[in-house]
């Protein structure tokens, strides 16, 4: 016999028990602790039908079918569903129209509420007995949690009842007062985060599991120092909702980044009513194959596009890129293209045999110091390149239109800047020309991308240093690639043709207190050495230029701005030169520039 089989029977013979020791009660207790005169024959008949009744209601409410998780609410409702209505399939009759055995009327009645919690009694011992079994091995490492909510109440009991379990939680920590001596399955709260090292040192702990969902960046810099004093480990959990949806599991709980104590936690923008317009529509994006490109592809998948294209330069990026979208990196299928935007006649012959409807443009060079050194890069890509997507894209009737900017466009005072300010103002010809949705999407550092800022400083740190900077005061907006992406897919569906839509990234963190939080957390000796503001190099990023509205008719954190267009047509054929002469442009339109 199969083990769920086995426990079934066994299920269904303890809740036969609990119906004949209910009845012996109830007839005892009836007649007045006068066994003689109880009729036995009559209580074993009554025994013998109320079971067969309660199998039938049990299978039938699915107590017996494995619909419930052991010892939860629902099956103590369930359970006291099923006995009540056992006891009224059995009672009832008798009541009504009496019987001929010898057994007093109300004794259905006295026994249902003795066998509901006969069974439910049964069930709590078959679970402490089940979990005492499960408990984490006694290798595990003895856990503190900060947080005694939801989530905290999720994991305490996931880590109780996983014998693989390497976390084994020891107490809680939490700031509601009023959270004070609450115990979660025998676990108990111990204090506030003022109380952790005191905590630490009575518990025994040797981790800190941060149970609380987007914790603010002061919250975990403070935890963390905390930590650090107590020498405890500290420790993420995924969002309970990724819990939940099967995106990650409680054993994906993992060292805390300096992602984390940055405090980026992406901005609800509720994408999924705005990306209707995805389904079913030919997606174009191009720099498929980067950060930013890839993470767009993998989200633009989930809306149901009829055809995704991924279009690169990069053919390792672009396997990457189908690796996360499909599954398979064979770059033998039409969603992924070999291709670069600088090739004007190559974007013409796939966009007319395409046909995208929609197209993110991505493609881009970012890098300030390199672009510095050589802004004919800066013209070719970030320019004309975008100047022939959006030409491709009006030949063969795109609809949507989203160019991918950033803040050094908003009073832009390096080549990259003025190159991105450009293709804001090209885009906006576009839109003019065309009365589609050509609009733009600018926002500051993306967390994790390819090249950023955190990955160089690990690297740095893991050599041994020094870390550079380039100056002790030097701010940045940053972001996470999702929020990133998020938005870019929301500006598609809520932007006016010629806008540039802006994220609210809170406040700019100070690139030193990255640095010096990194080097602390890697537990190395490193130095810090200021390089000084490179050429083009802003102290403070803007998020809004001068001049530029910030208008948010449509999310709290979602600004609307505009940009004056720029014609194709009076960008000279080639780079004339000298930065200054070139990027001249990005700032007034030019007599004649905008065009209907």
């Amino acid at each position: 016999m199969r083990s769920p089989a086995r426990r079934t029977l066994l299920q269904v013979g303890a809740d036969a028990g609990a119906w004949v020791i209910a009845l012996v009660f109830a007839v005892v207790v009836r007649h007045d602790f006068a066994i003689h005169e109880i009729a036995w024959r009559s209580v074993a008949a009554t025994a013998a039908v109320v079971i067969v009744i309660h199998c039938a209601v049990g299978f039938a409410t699915g107590v017996y079918r494995r619909r419930f998780v052991p010892g939860s609410l629902l099956e103590v409702r369930a359970v006291a569903a099923s006995a009540a209505l056992s006891g009224l399939v059995l009672g009832l009759p008798v009541l009504l129209v009496g019987t001929e055995v010898s057994l007093a009327r109300s004794t259905t009645f006295i026994a249902t509420p003795v066998a509901f919690v006969a069974m439910g009694t049964l069930r709590y011992i078959a679970r402490i007995i089940v979990e005492h079994r499960n408990r984490p091995r006694d290798d595990a490492q003895r856990t503190l949690i900060f947080g005694a909510g939801r989530l905290a109440n999720h994991l305490v009991r996931r880590m109780l009842t996983d014998p693989d379990s390497p976390y084994l939680p020891v107490g809680l920590l939490d700031d509601d007062p009023t959270r004070g001596g609450l115990r979660i399955e025998g676990v108990r709260v111990l204090g506030s985060r003022h109380d952790l090292v005191g905590a630490a040192t009575a518990s025994g702990a040797e981790v800190l599991v941060i149970g609380v969902g987007r914790a603010d960046a002061a919250l975990l810099q403070d935890i963390t120092d905390l930590a650090a004093t107590a020498g405890l480990r500290v420790m993420v959990l995924p969002l309970l909702d990724e819990v939940l949806d099967g995106r990650s599991r409680l054993r994906d709980v993992r060292d805390i980044a300096i992602e984390d104590i940055i405090g980026r936690h992406p901005v609800d923008t509720d994408v999924e009513s705005i990306a209707g317009y995805l389904a079913g529509s030919r997606v174009l994006v191009t720099g498929a194959g980067g950060s930013i490109g890839s993470e767009l592809c993998r989200q633009i998948a989930k809306y149901g596009p009829a055809d995704l294209i991924m279009l690169d330069r990069d053919e390792t990026g672009l396997q990457q890129a189908q690796l996360t979208v499909s599954g398979n990196g064979l770059l033998d299928s039409r969603e992924v293209v070999l291709a670069d935007i600088r090739d004007a006649a190559a974007l013409h012959r796939i966009f007319a045999e395409r046909r995208p409807d929609v197209v993110f443009h991505a493609a881009a060079l970012k890098h300030l110091p390199m672009l510095e050194q050589y802004p004919d890069e800066a013209w070719k890509t970030n320019v004309l390149g975008t100047r022939n997507v959006l030409d491709a894209s009006r030949a063969a009737g795109v609809t949507t239109f989203v160019n991918i900017s950033t803040d050094k466009a908003a009073n832009p005072t390096s080549v990259l800047g003025h190159s991105k300010r450009l293709a804001e103002r090209l885009t906006a010809s576009a839109a003019d020309e065309t009365g589609a949705r050509y609009l733009s999407v600018r926002f500051g550092n993306v967390l994790g991308s390819r090249g950023s800022m955190l990955p160089v400083f690990s690297s740095l740190i893991e050599a041994g240093g020094p870390l550079t900077i380039t100056h002790p005061d030097v701010t940045r907006f940053f972001m996470t690639i999702p929020e990133a992406c998020n938005l870019v897919v929301q500006a598609g569906g809520i932007g006016s043709p010629a806008e540039v839509l802006i994220l609210d990234m809170g406040e700019p963190v100070r690139i030193l207190d990255i640095a010096e939080r990194m080097i602390a957390m890697s537990g190395r000796d490193v130095d810090i050495v200021f390089t000084g503001l490179r050429d083009g190099e802003k102290l403070h990023e803007e998020l809004v230029g001068d001049g530029e509205t910030d208008d948010r008719p449509v999310h709290p954190k979602i600004s609307h701005a505009s940009v004056p267009p720029l014609h194709p047509s009076l960008l000279p054929a080639e780079h004339p030169g000298g930065a200054g002469s070139l990027f001249d442009l990005a700032f007034e339109a030019p007599a004649g520039a905008r065009r209907s």
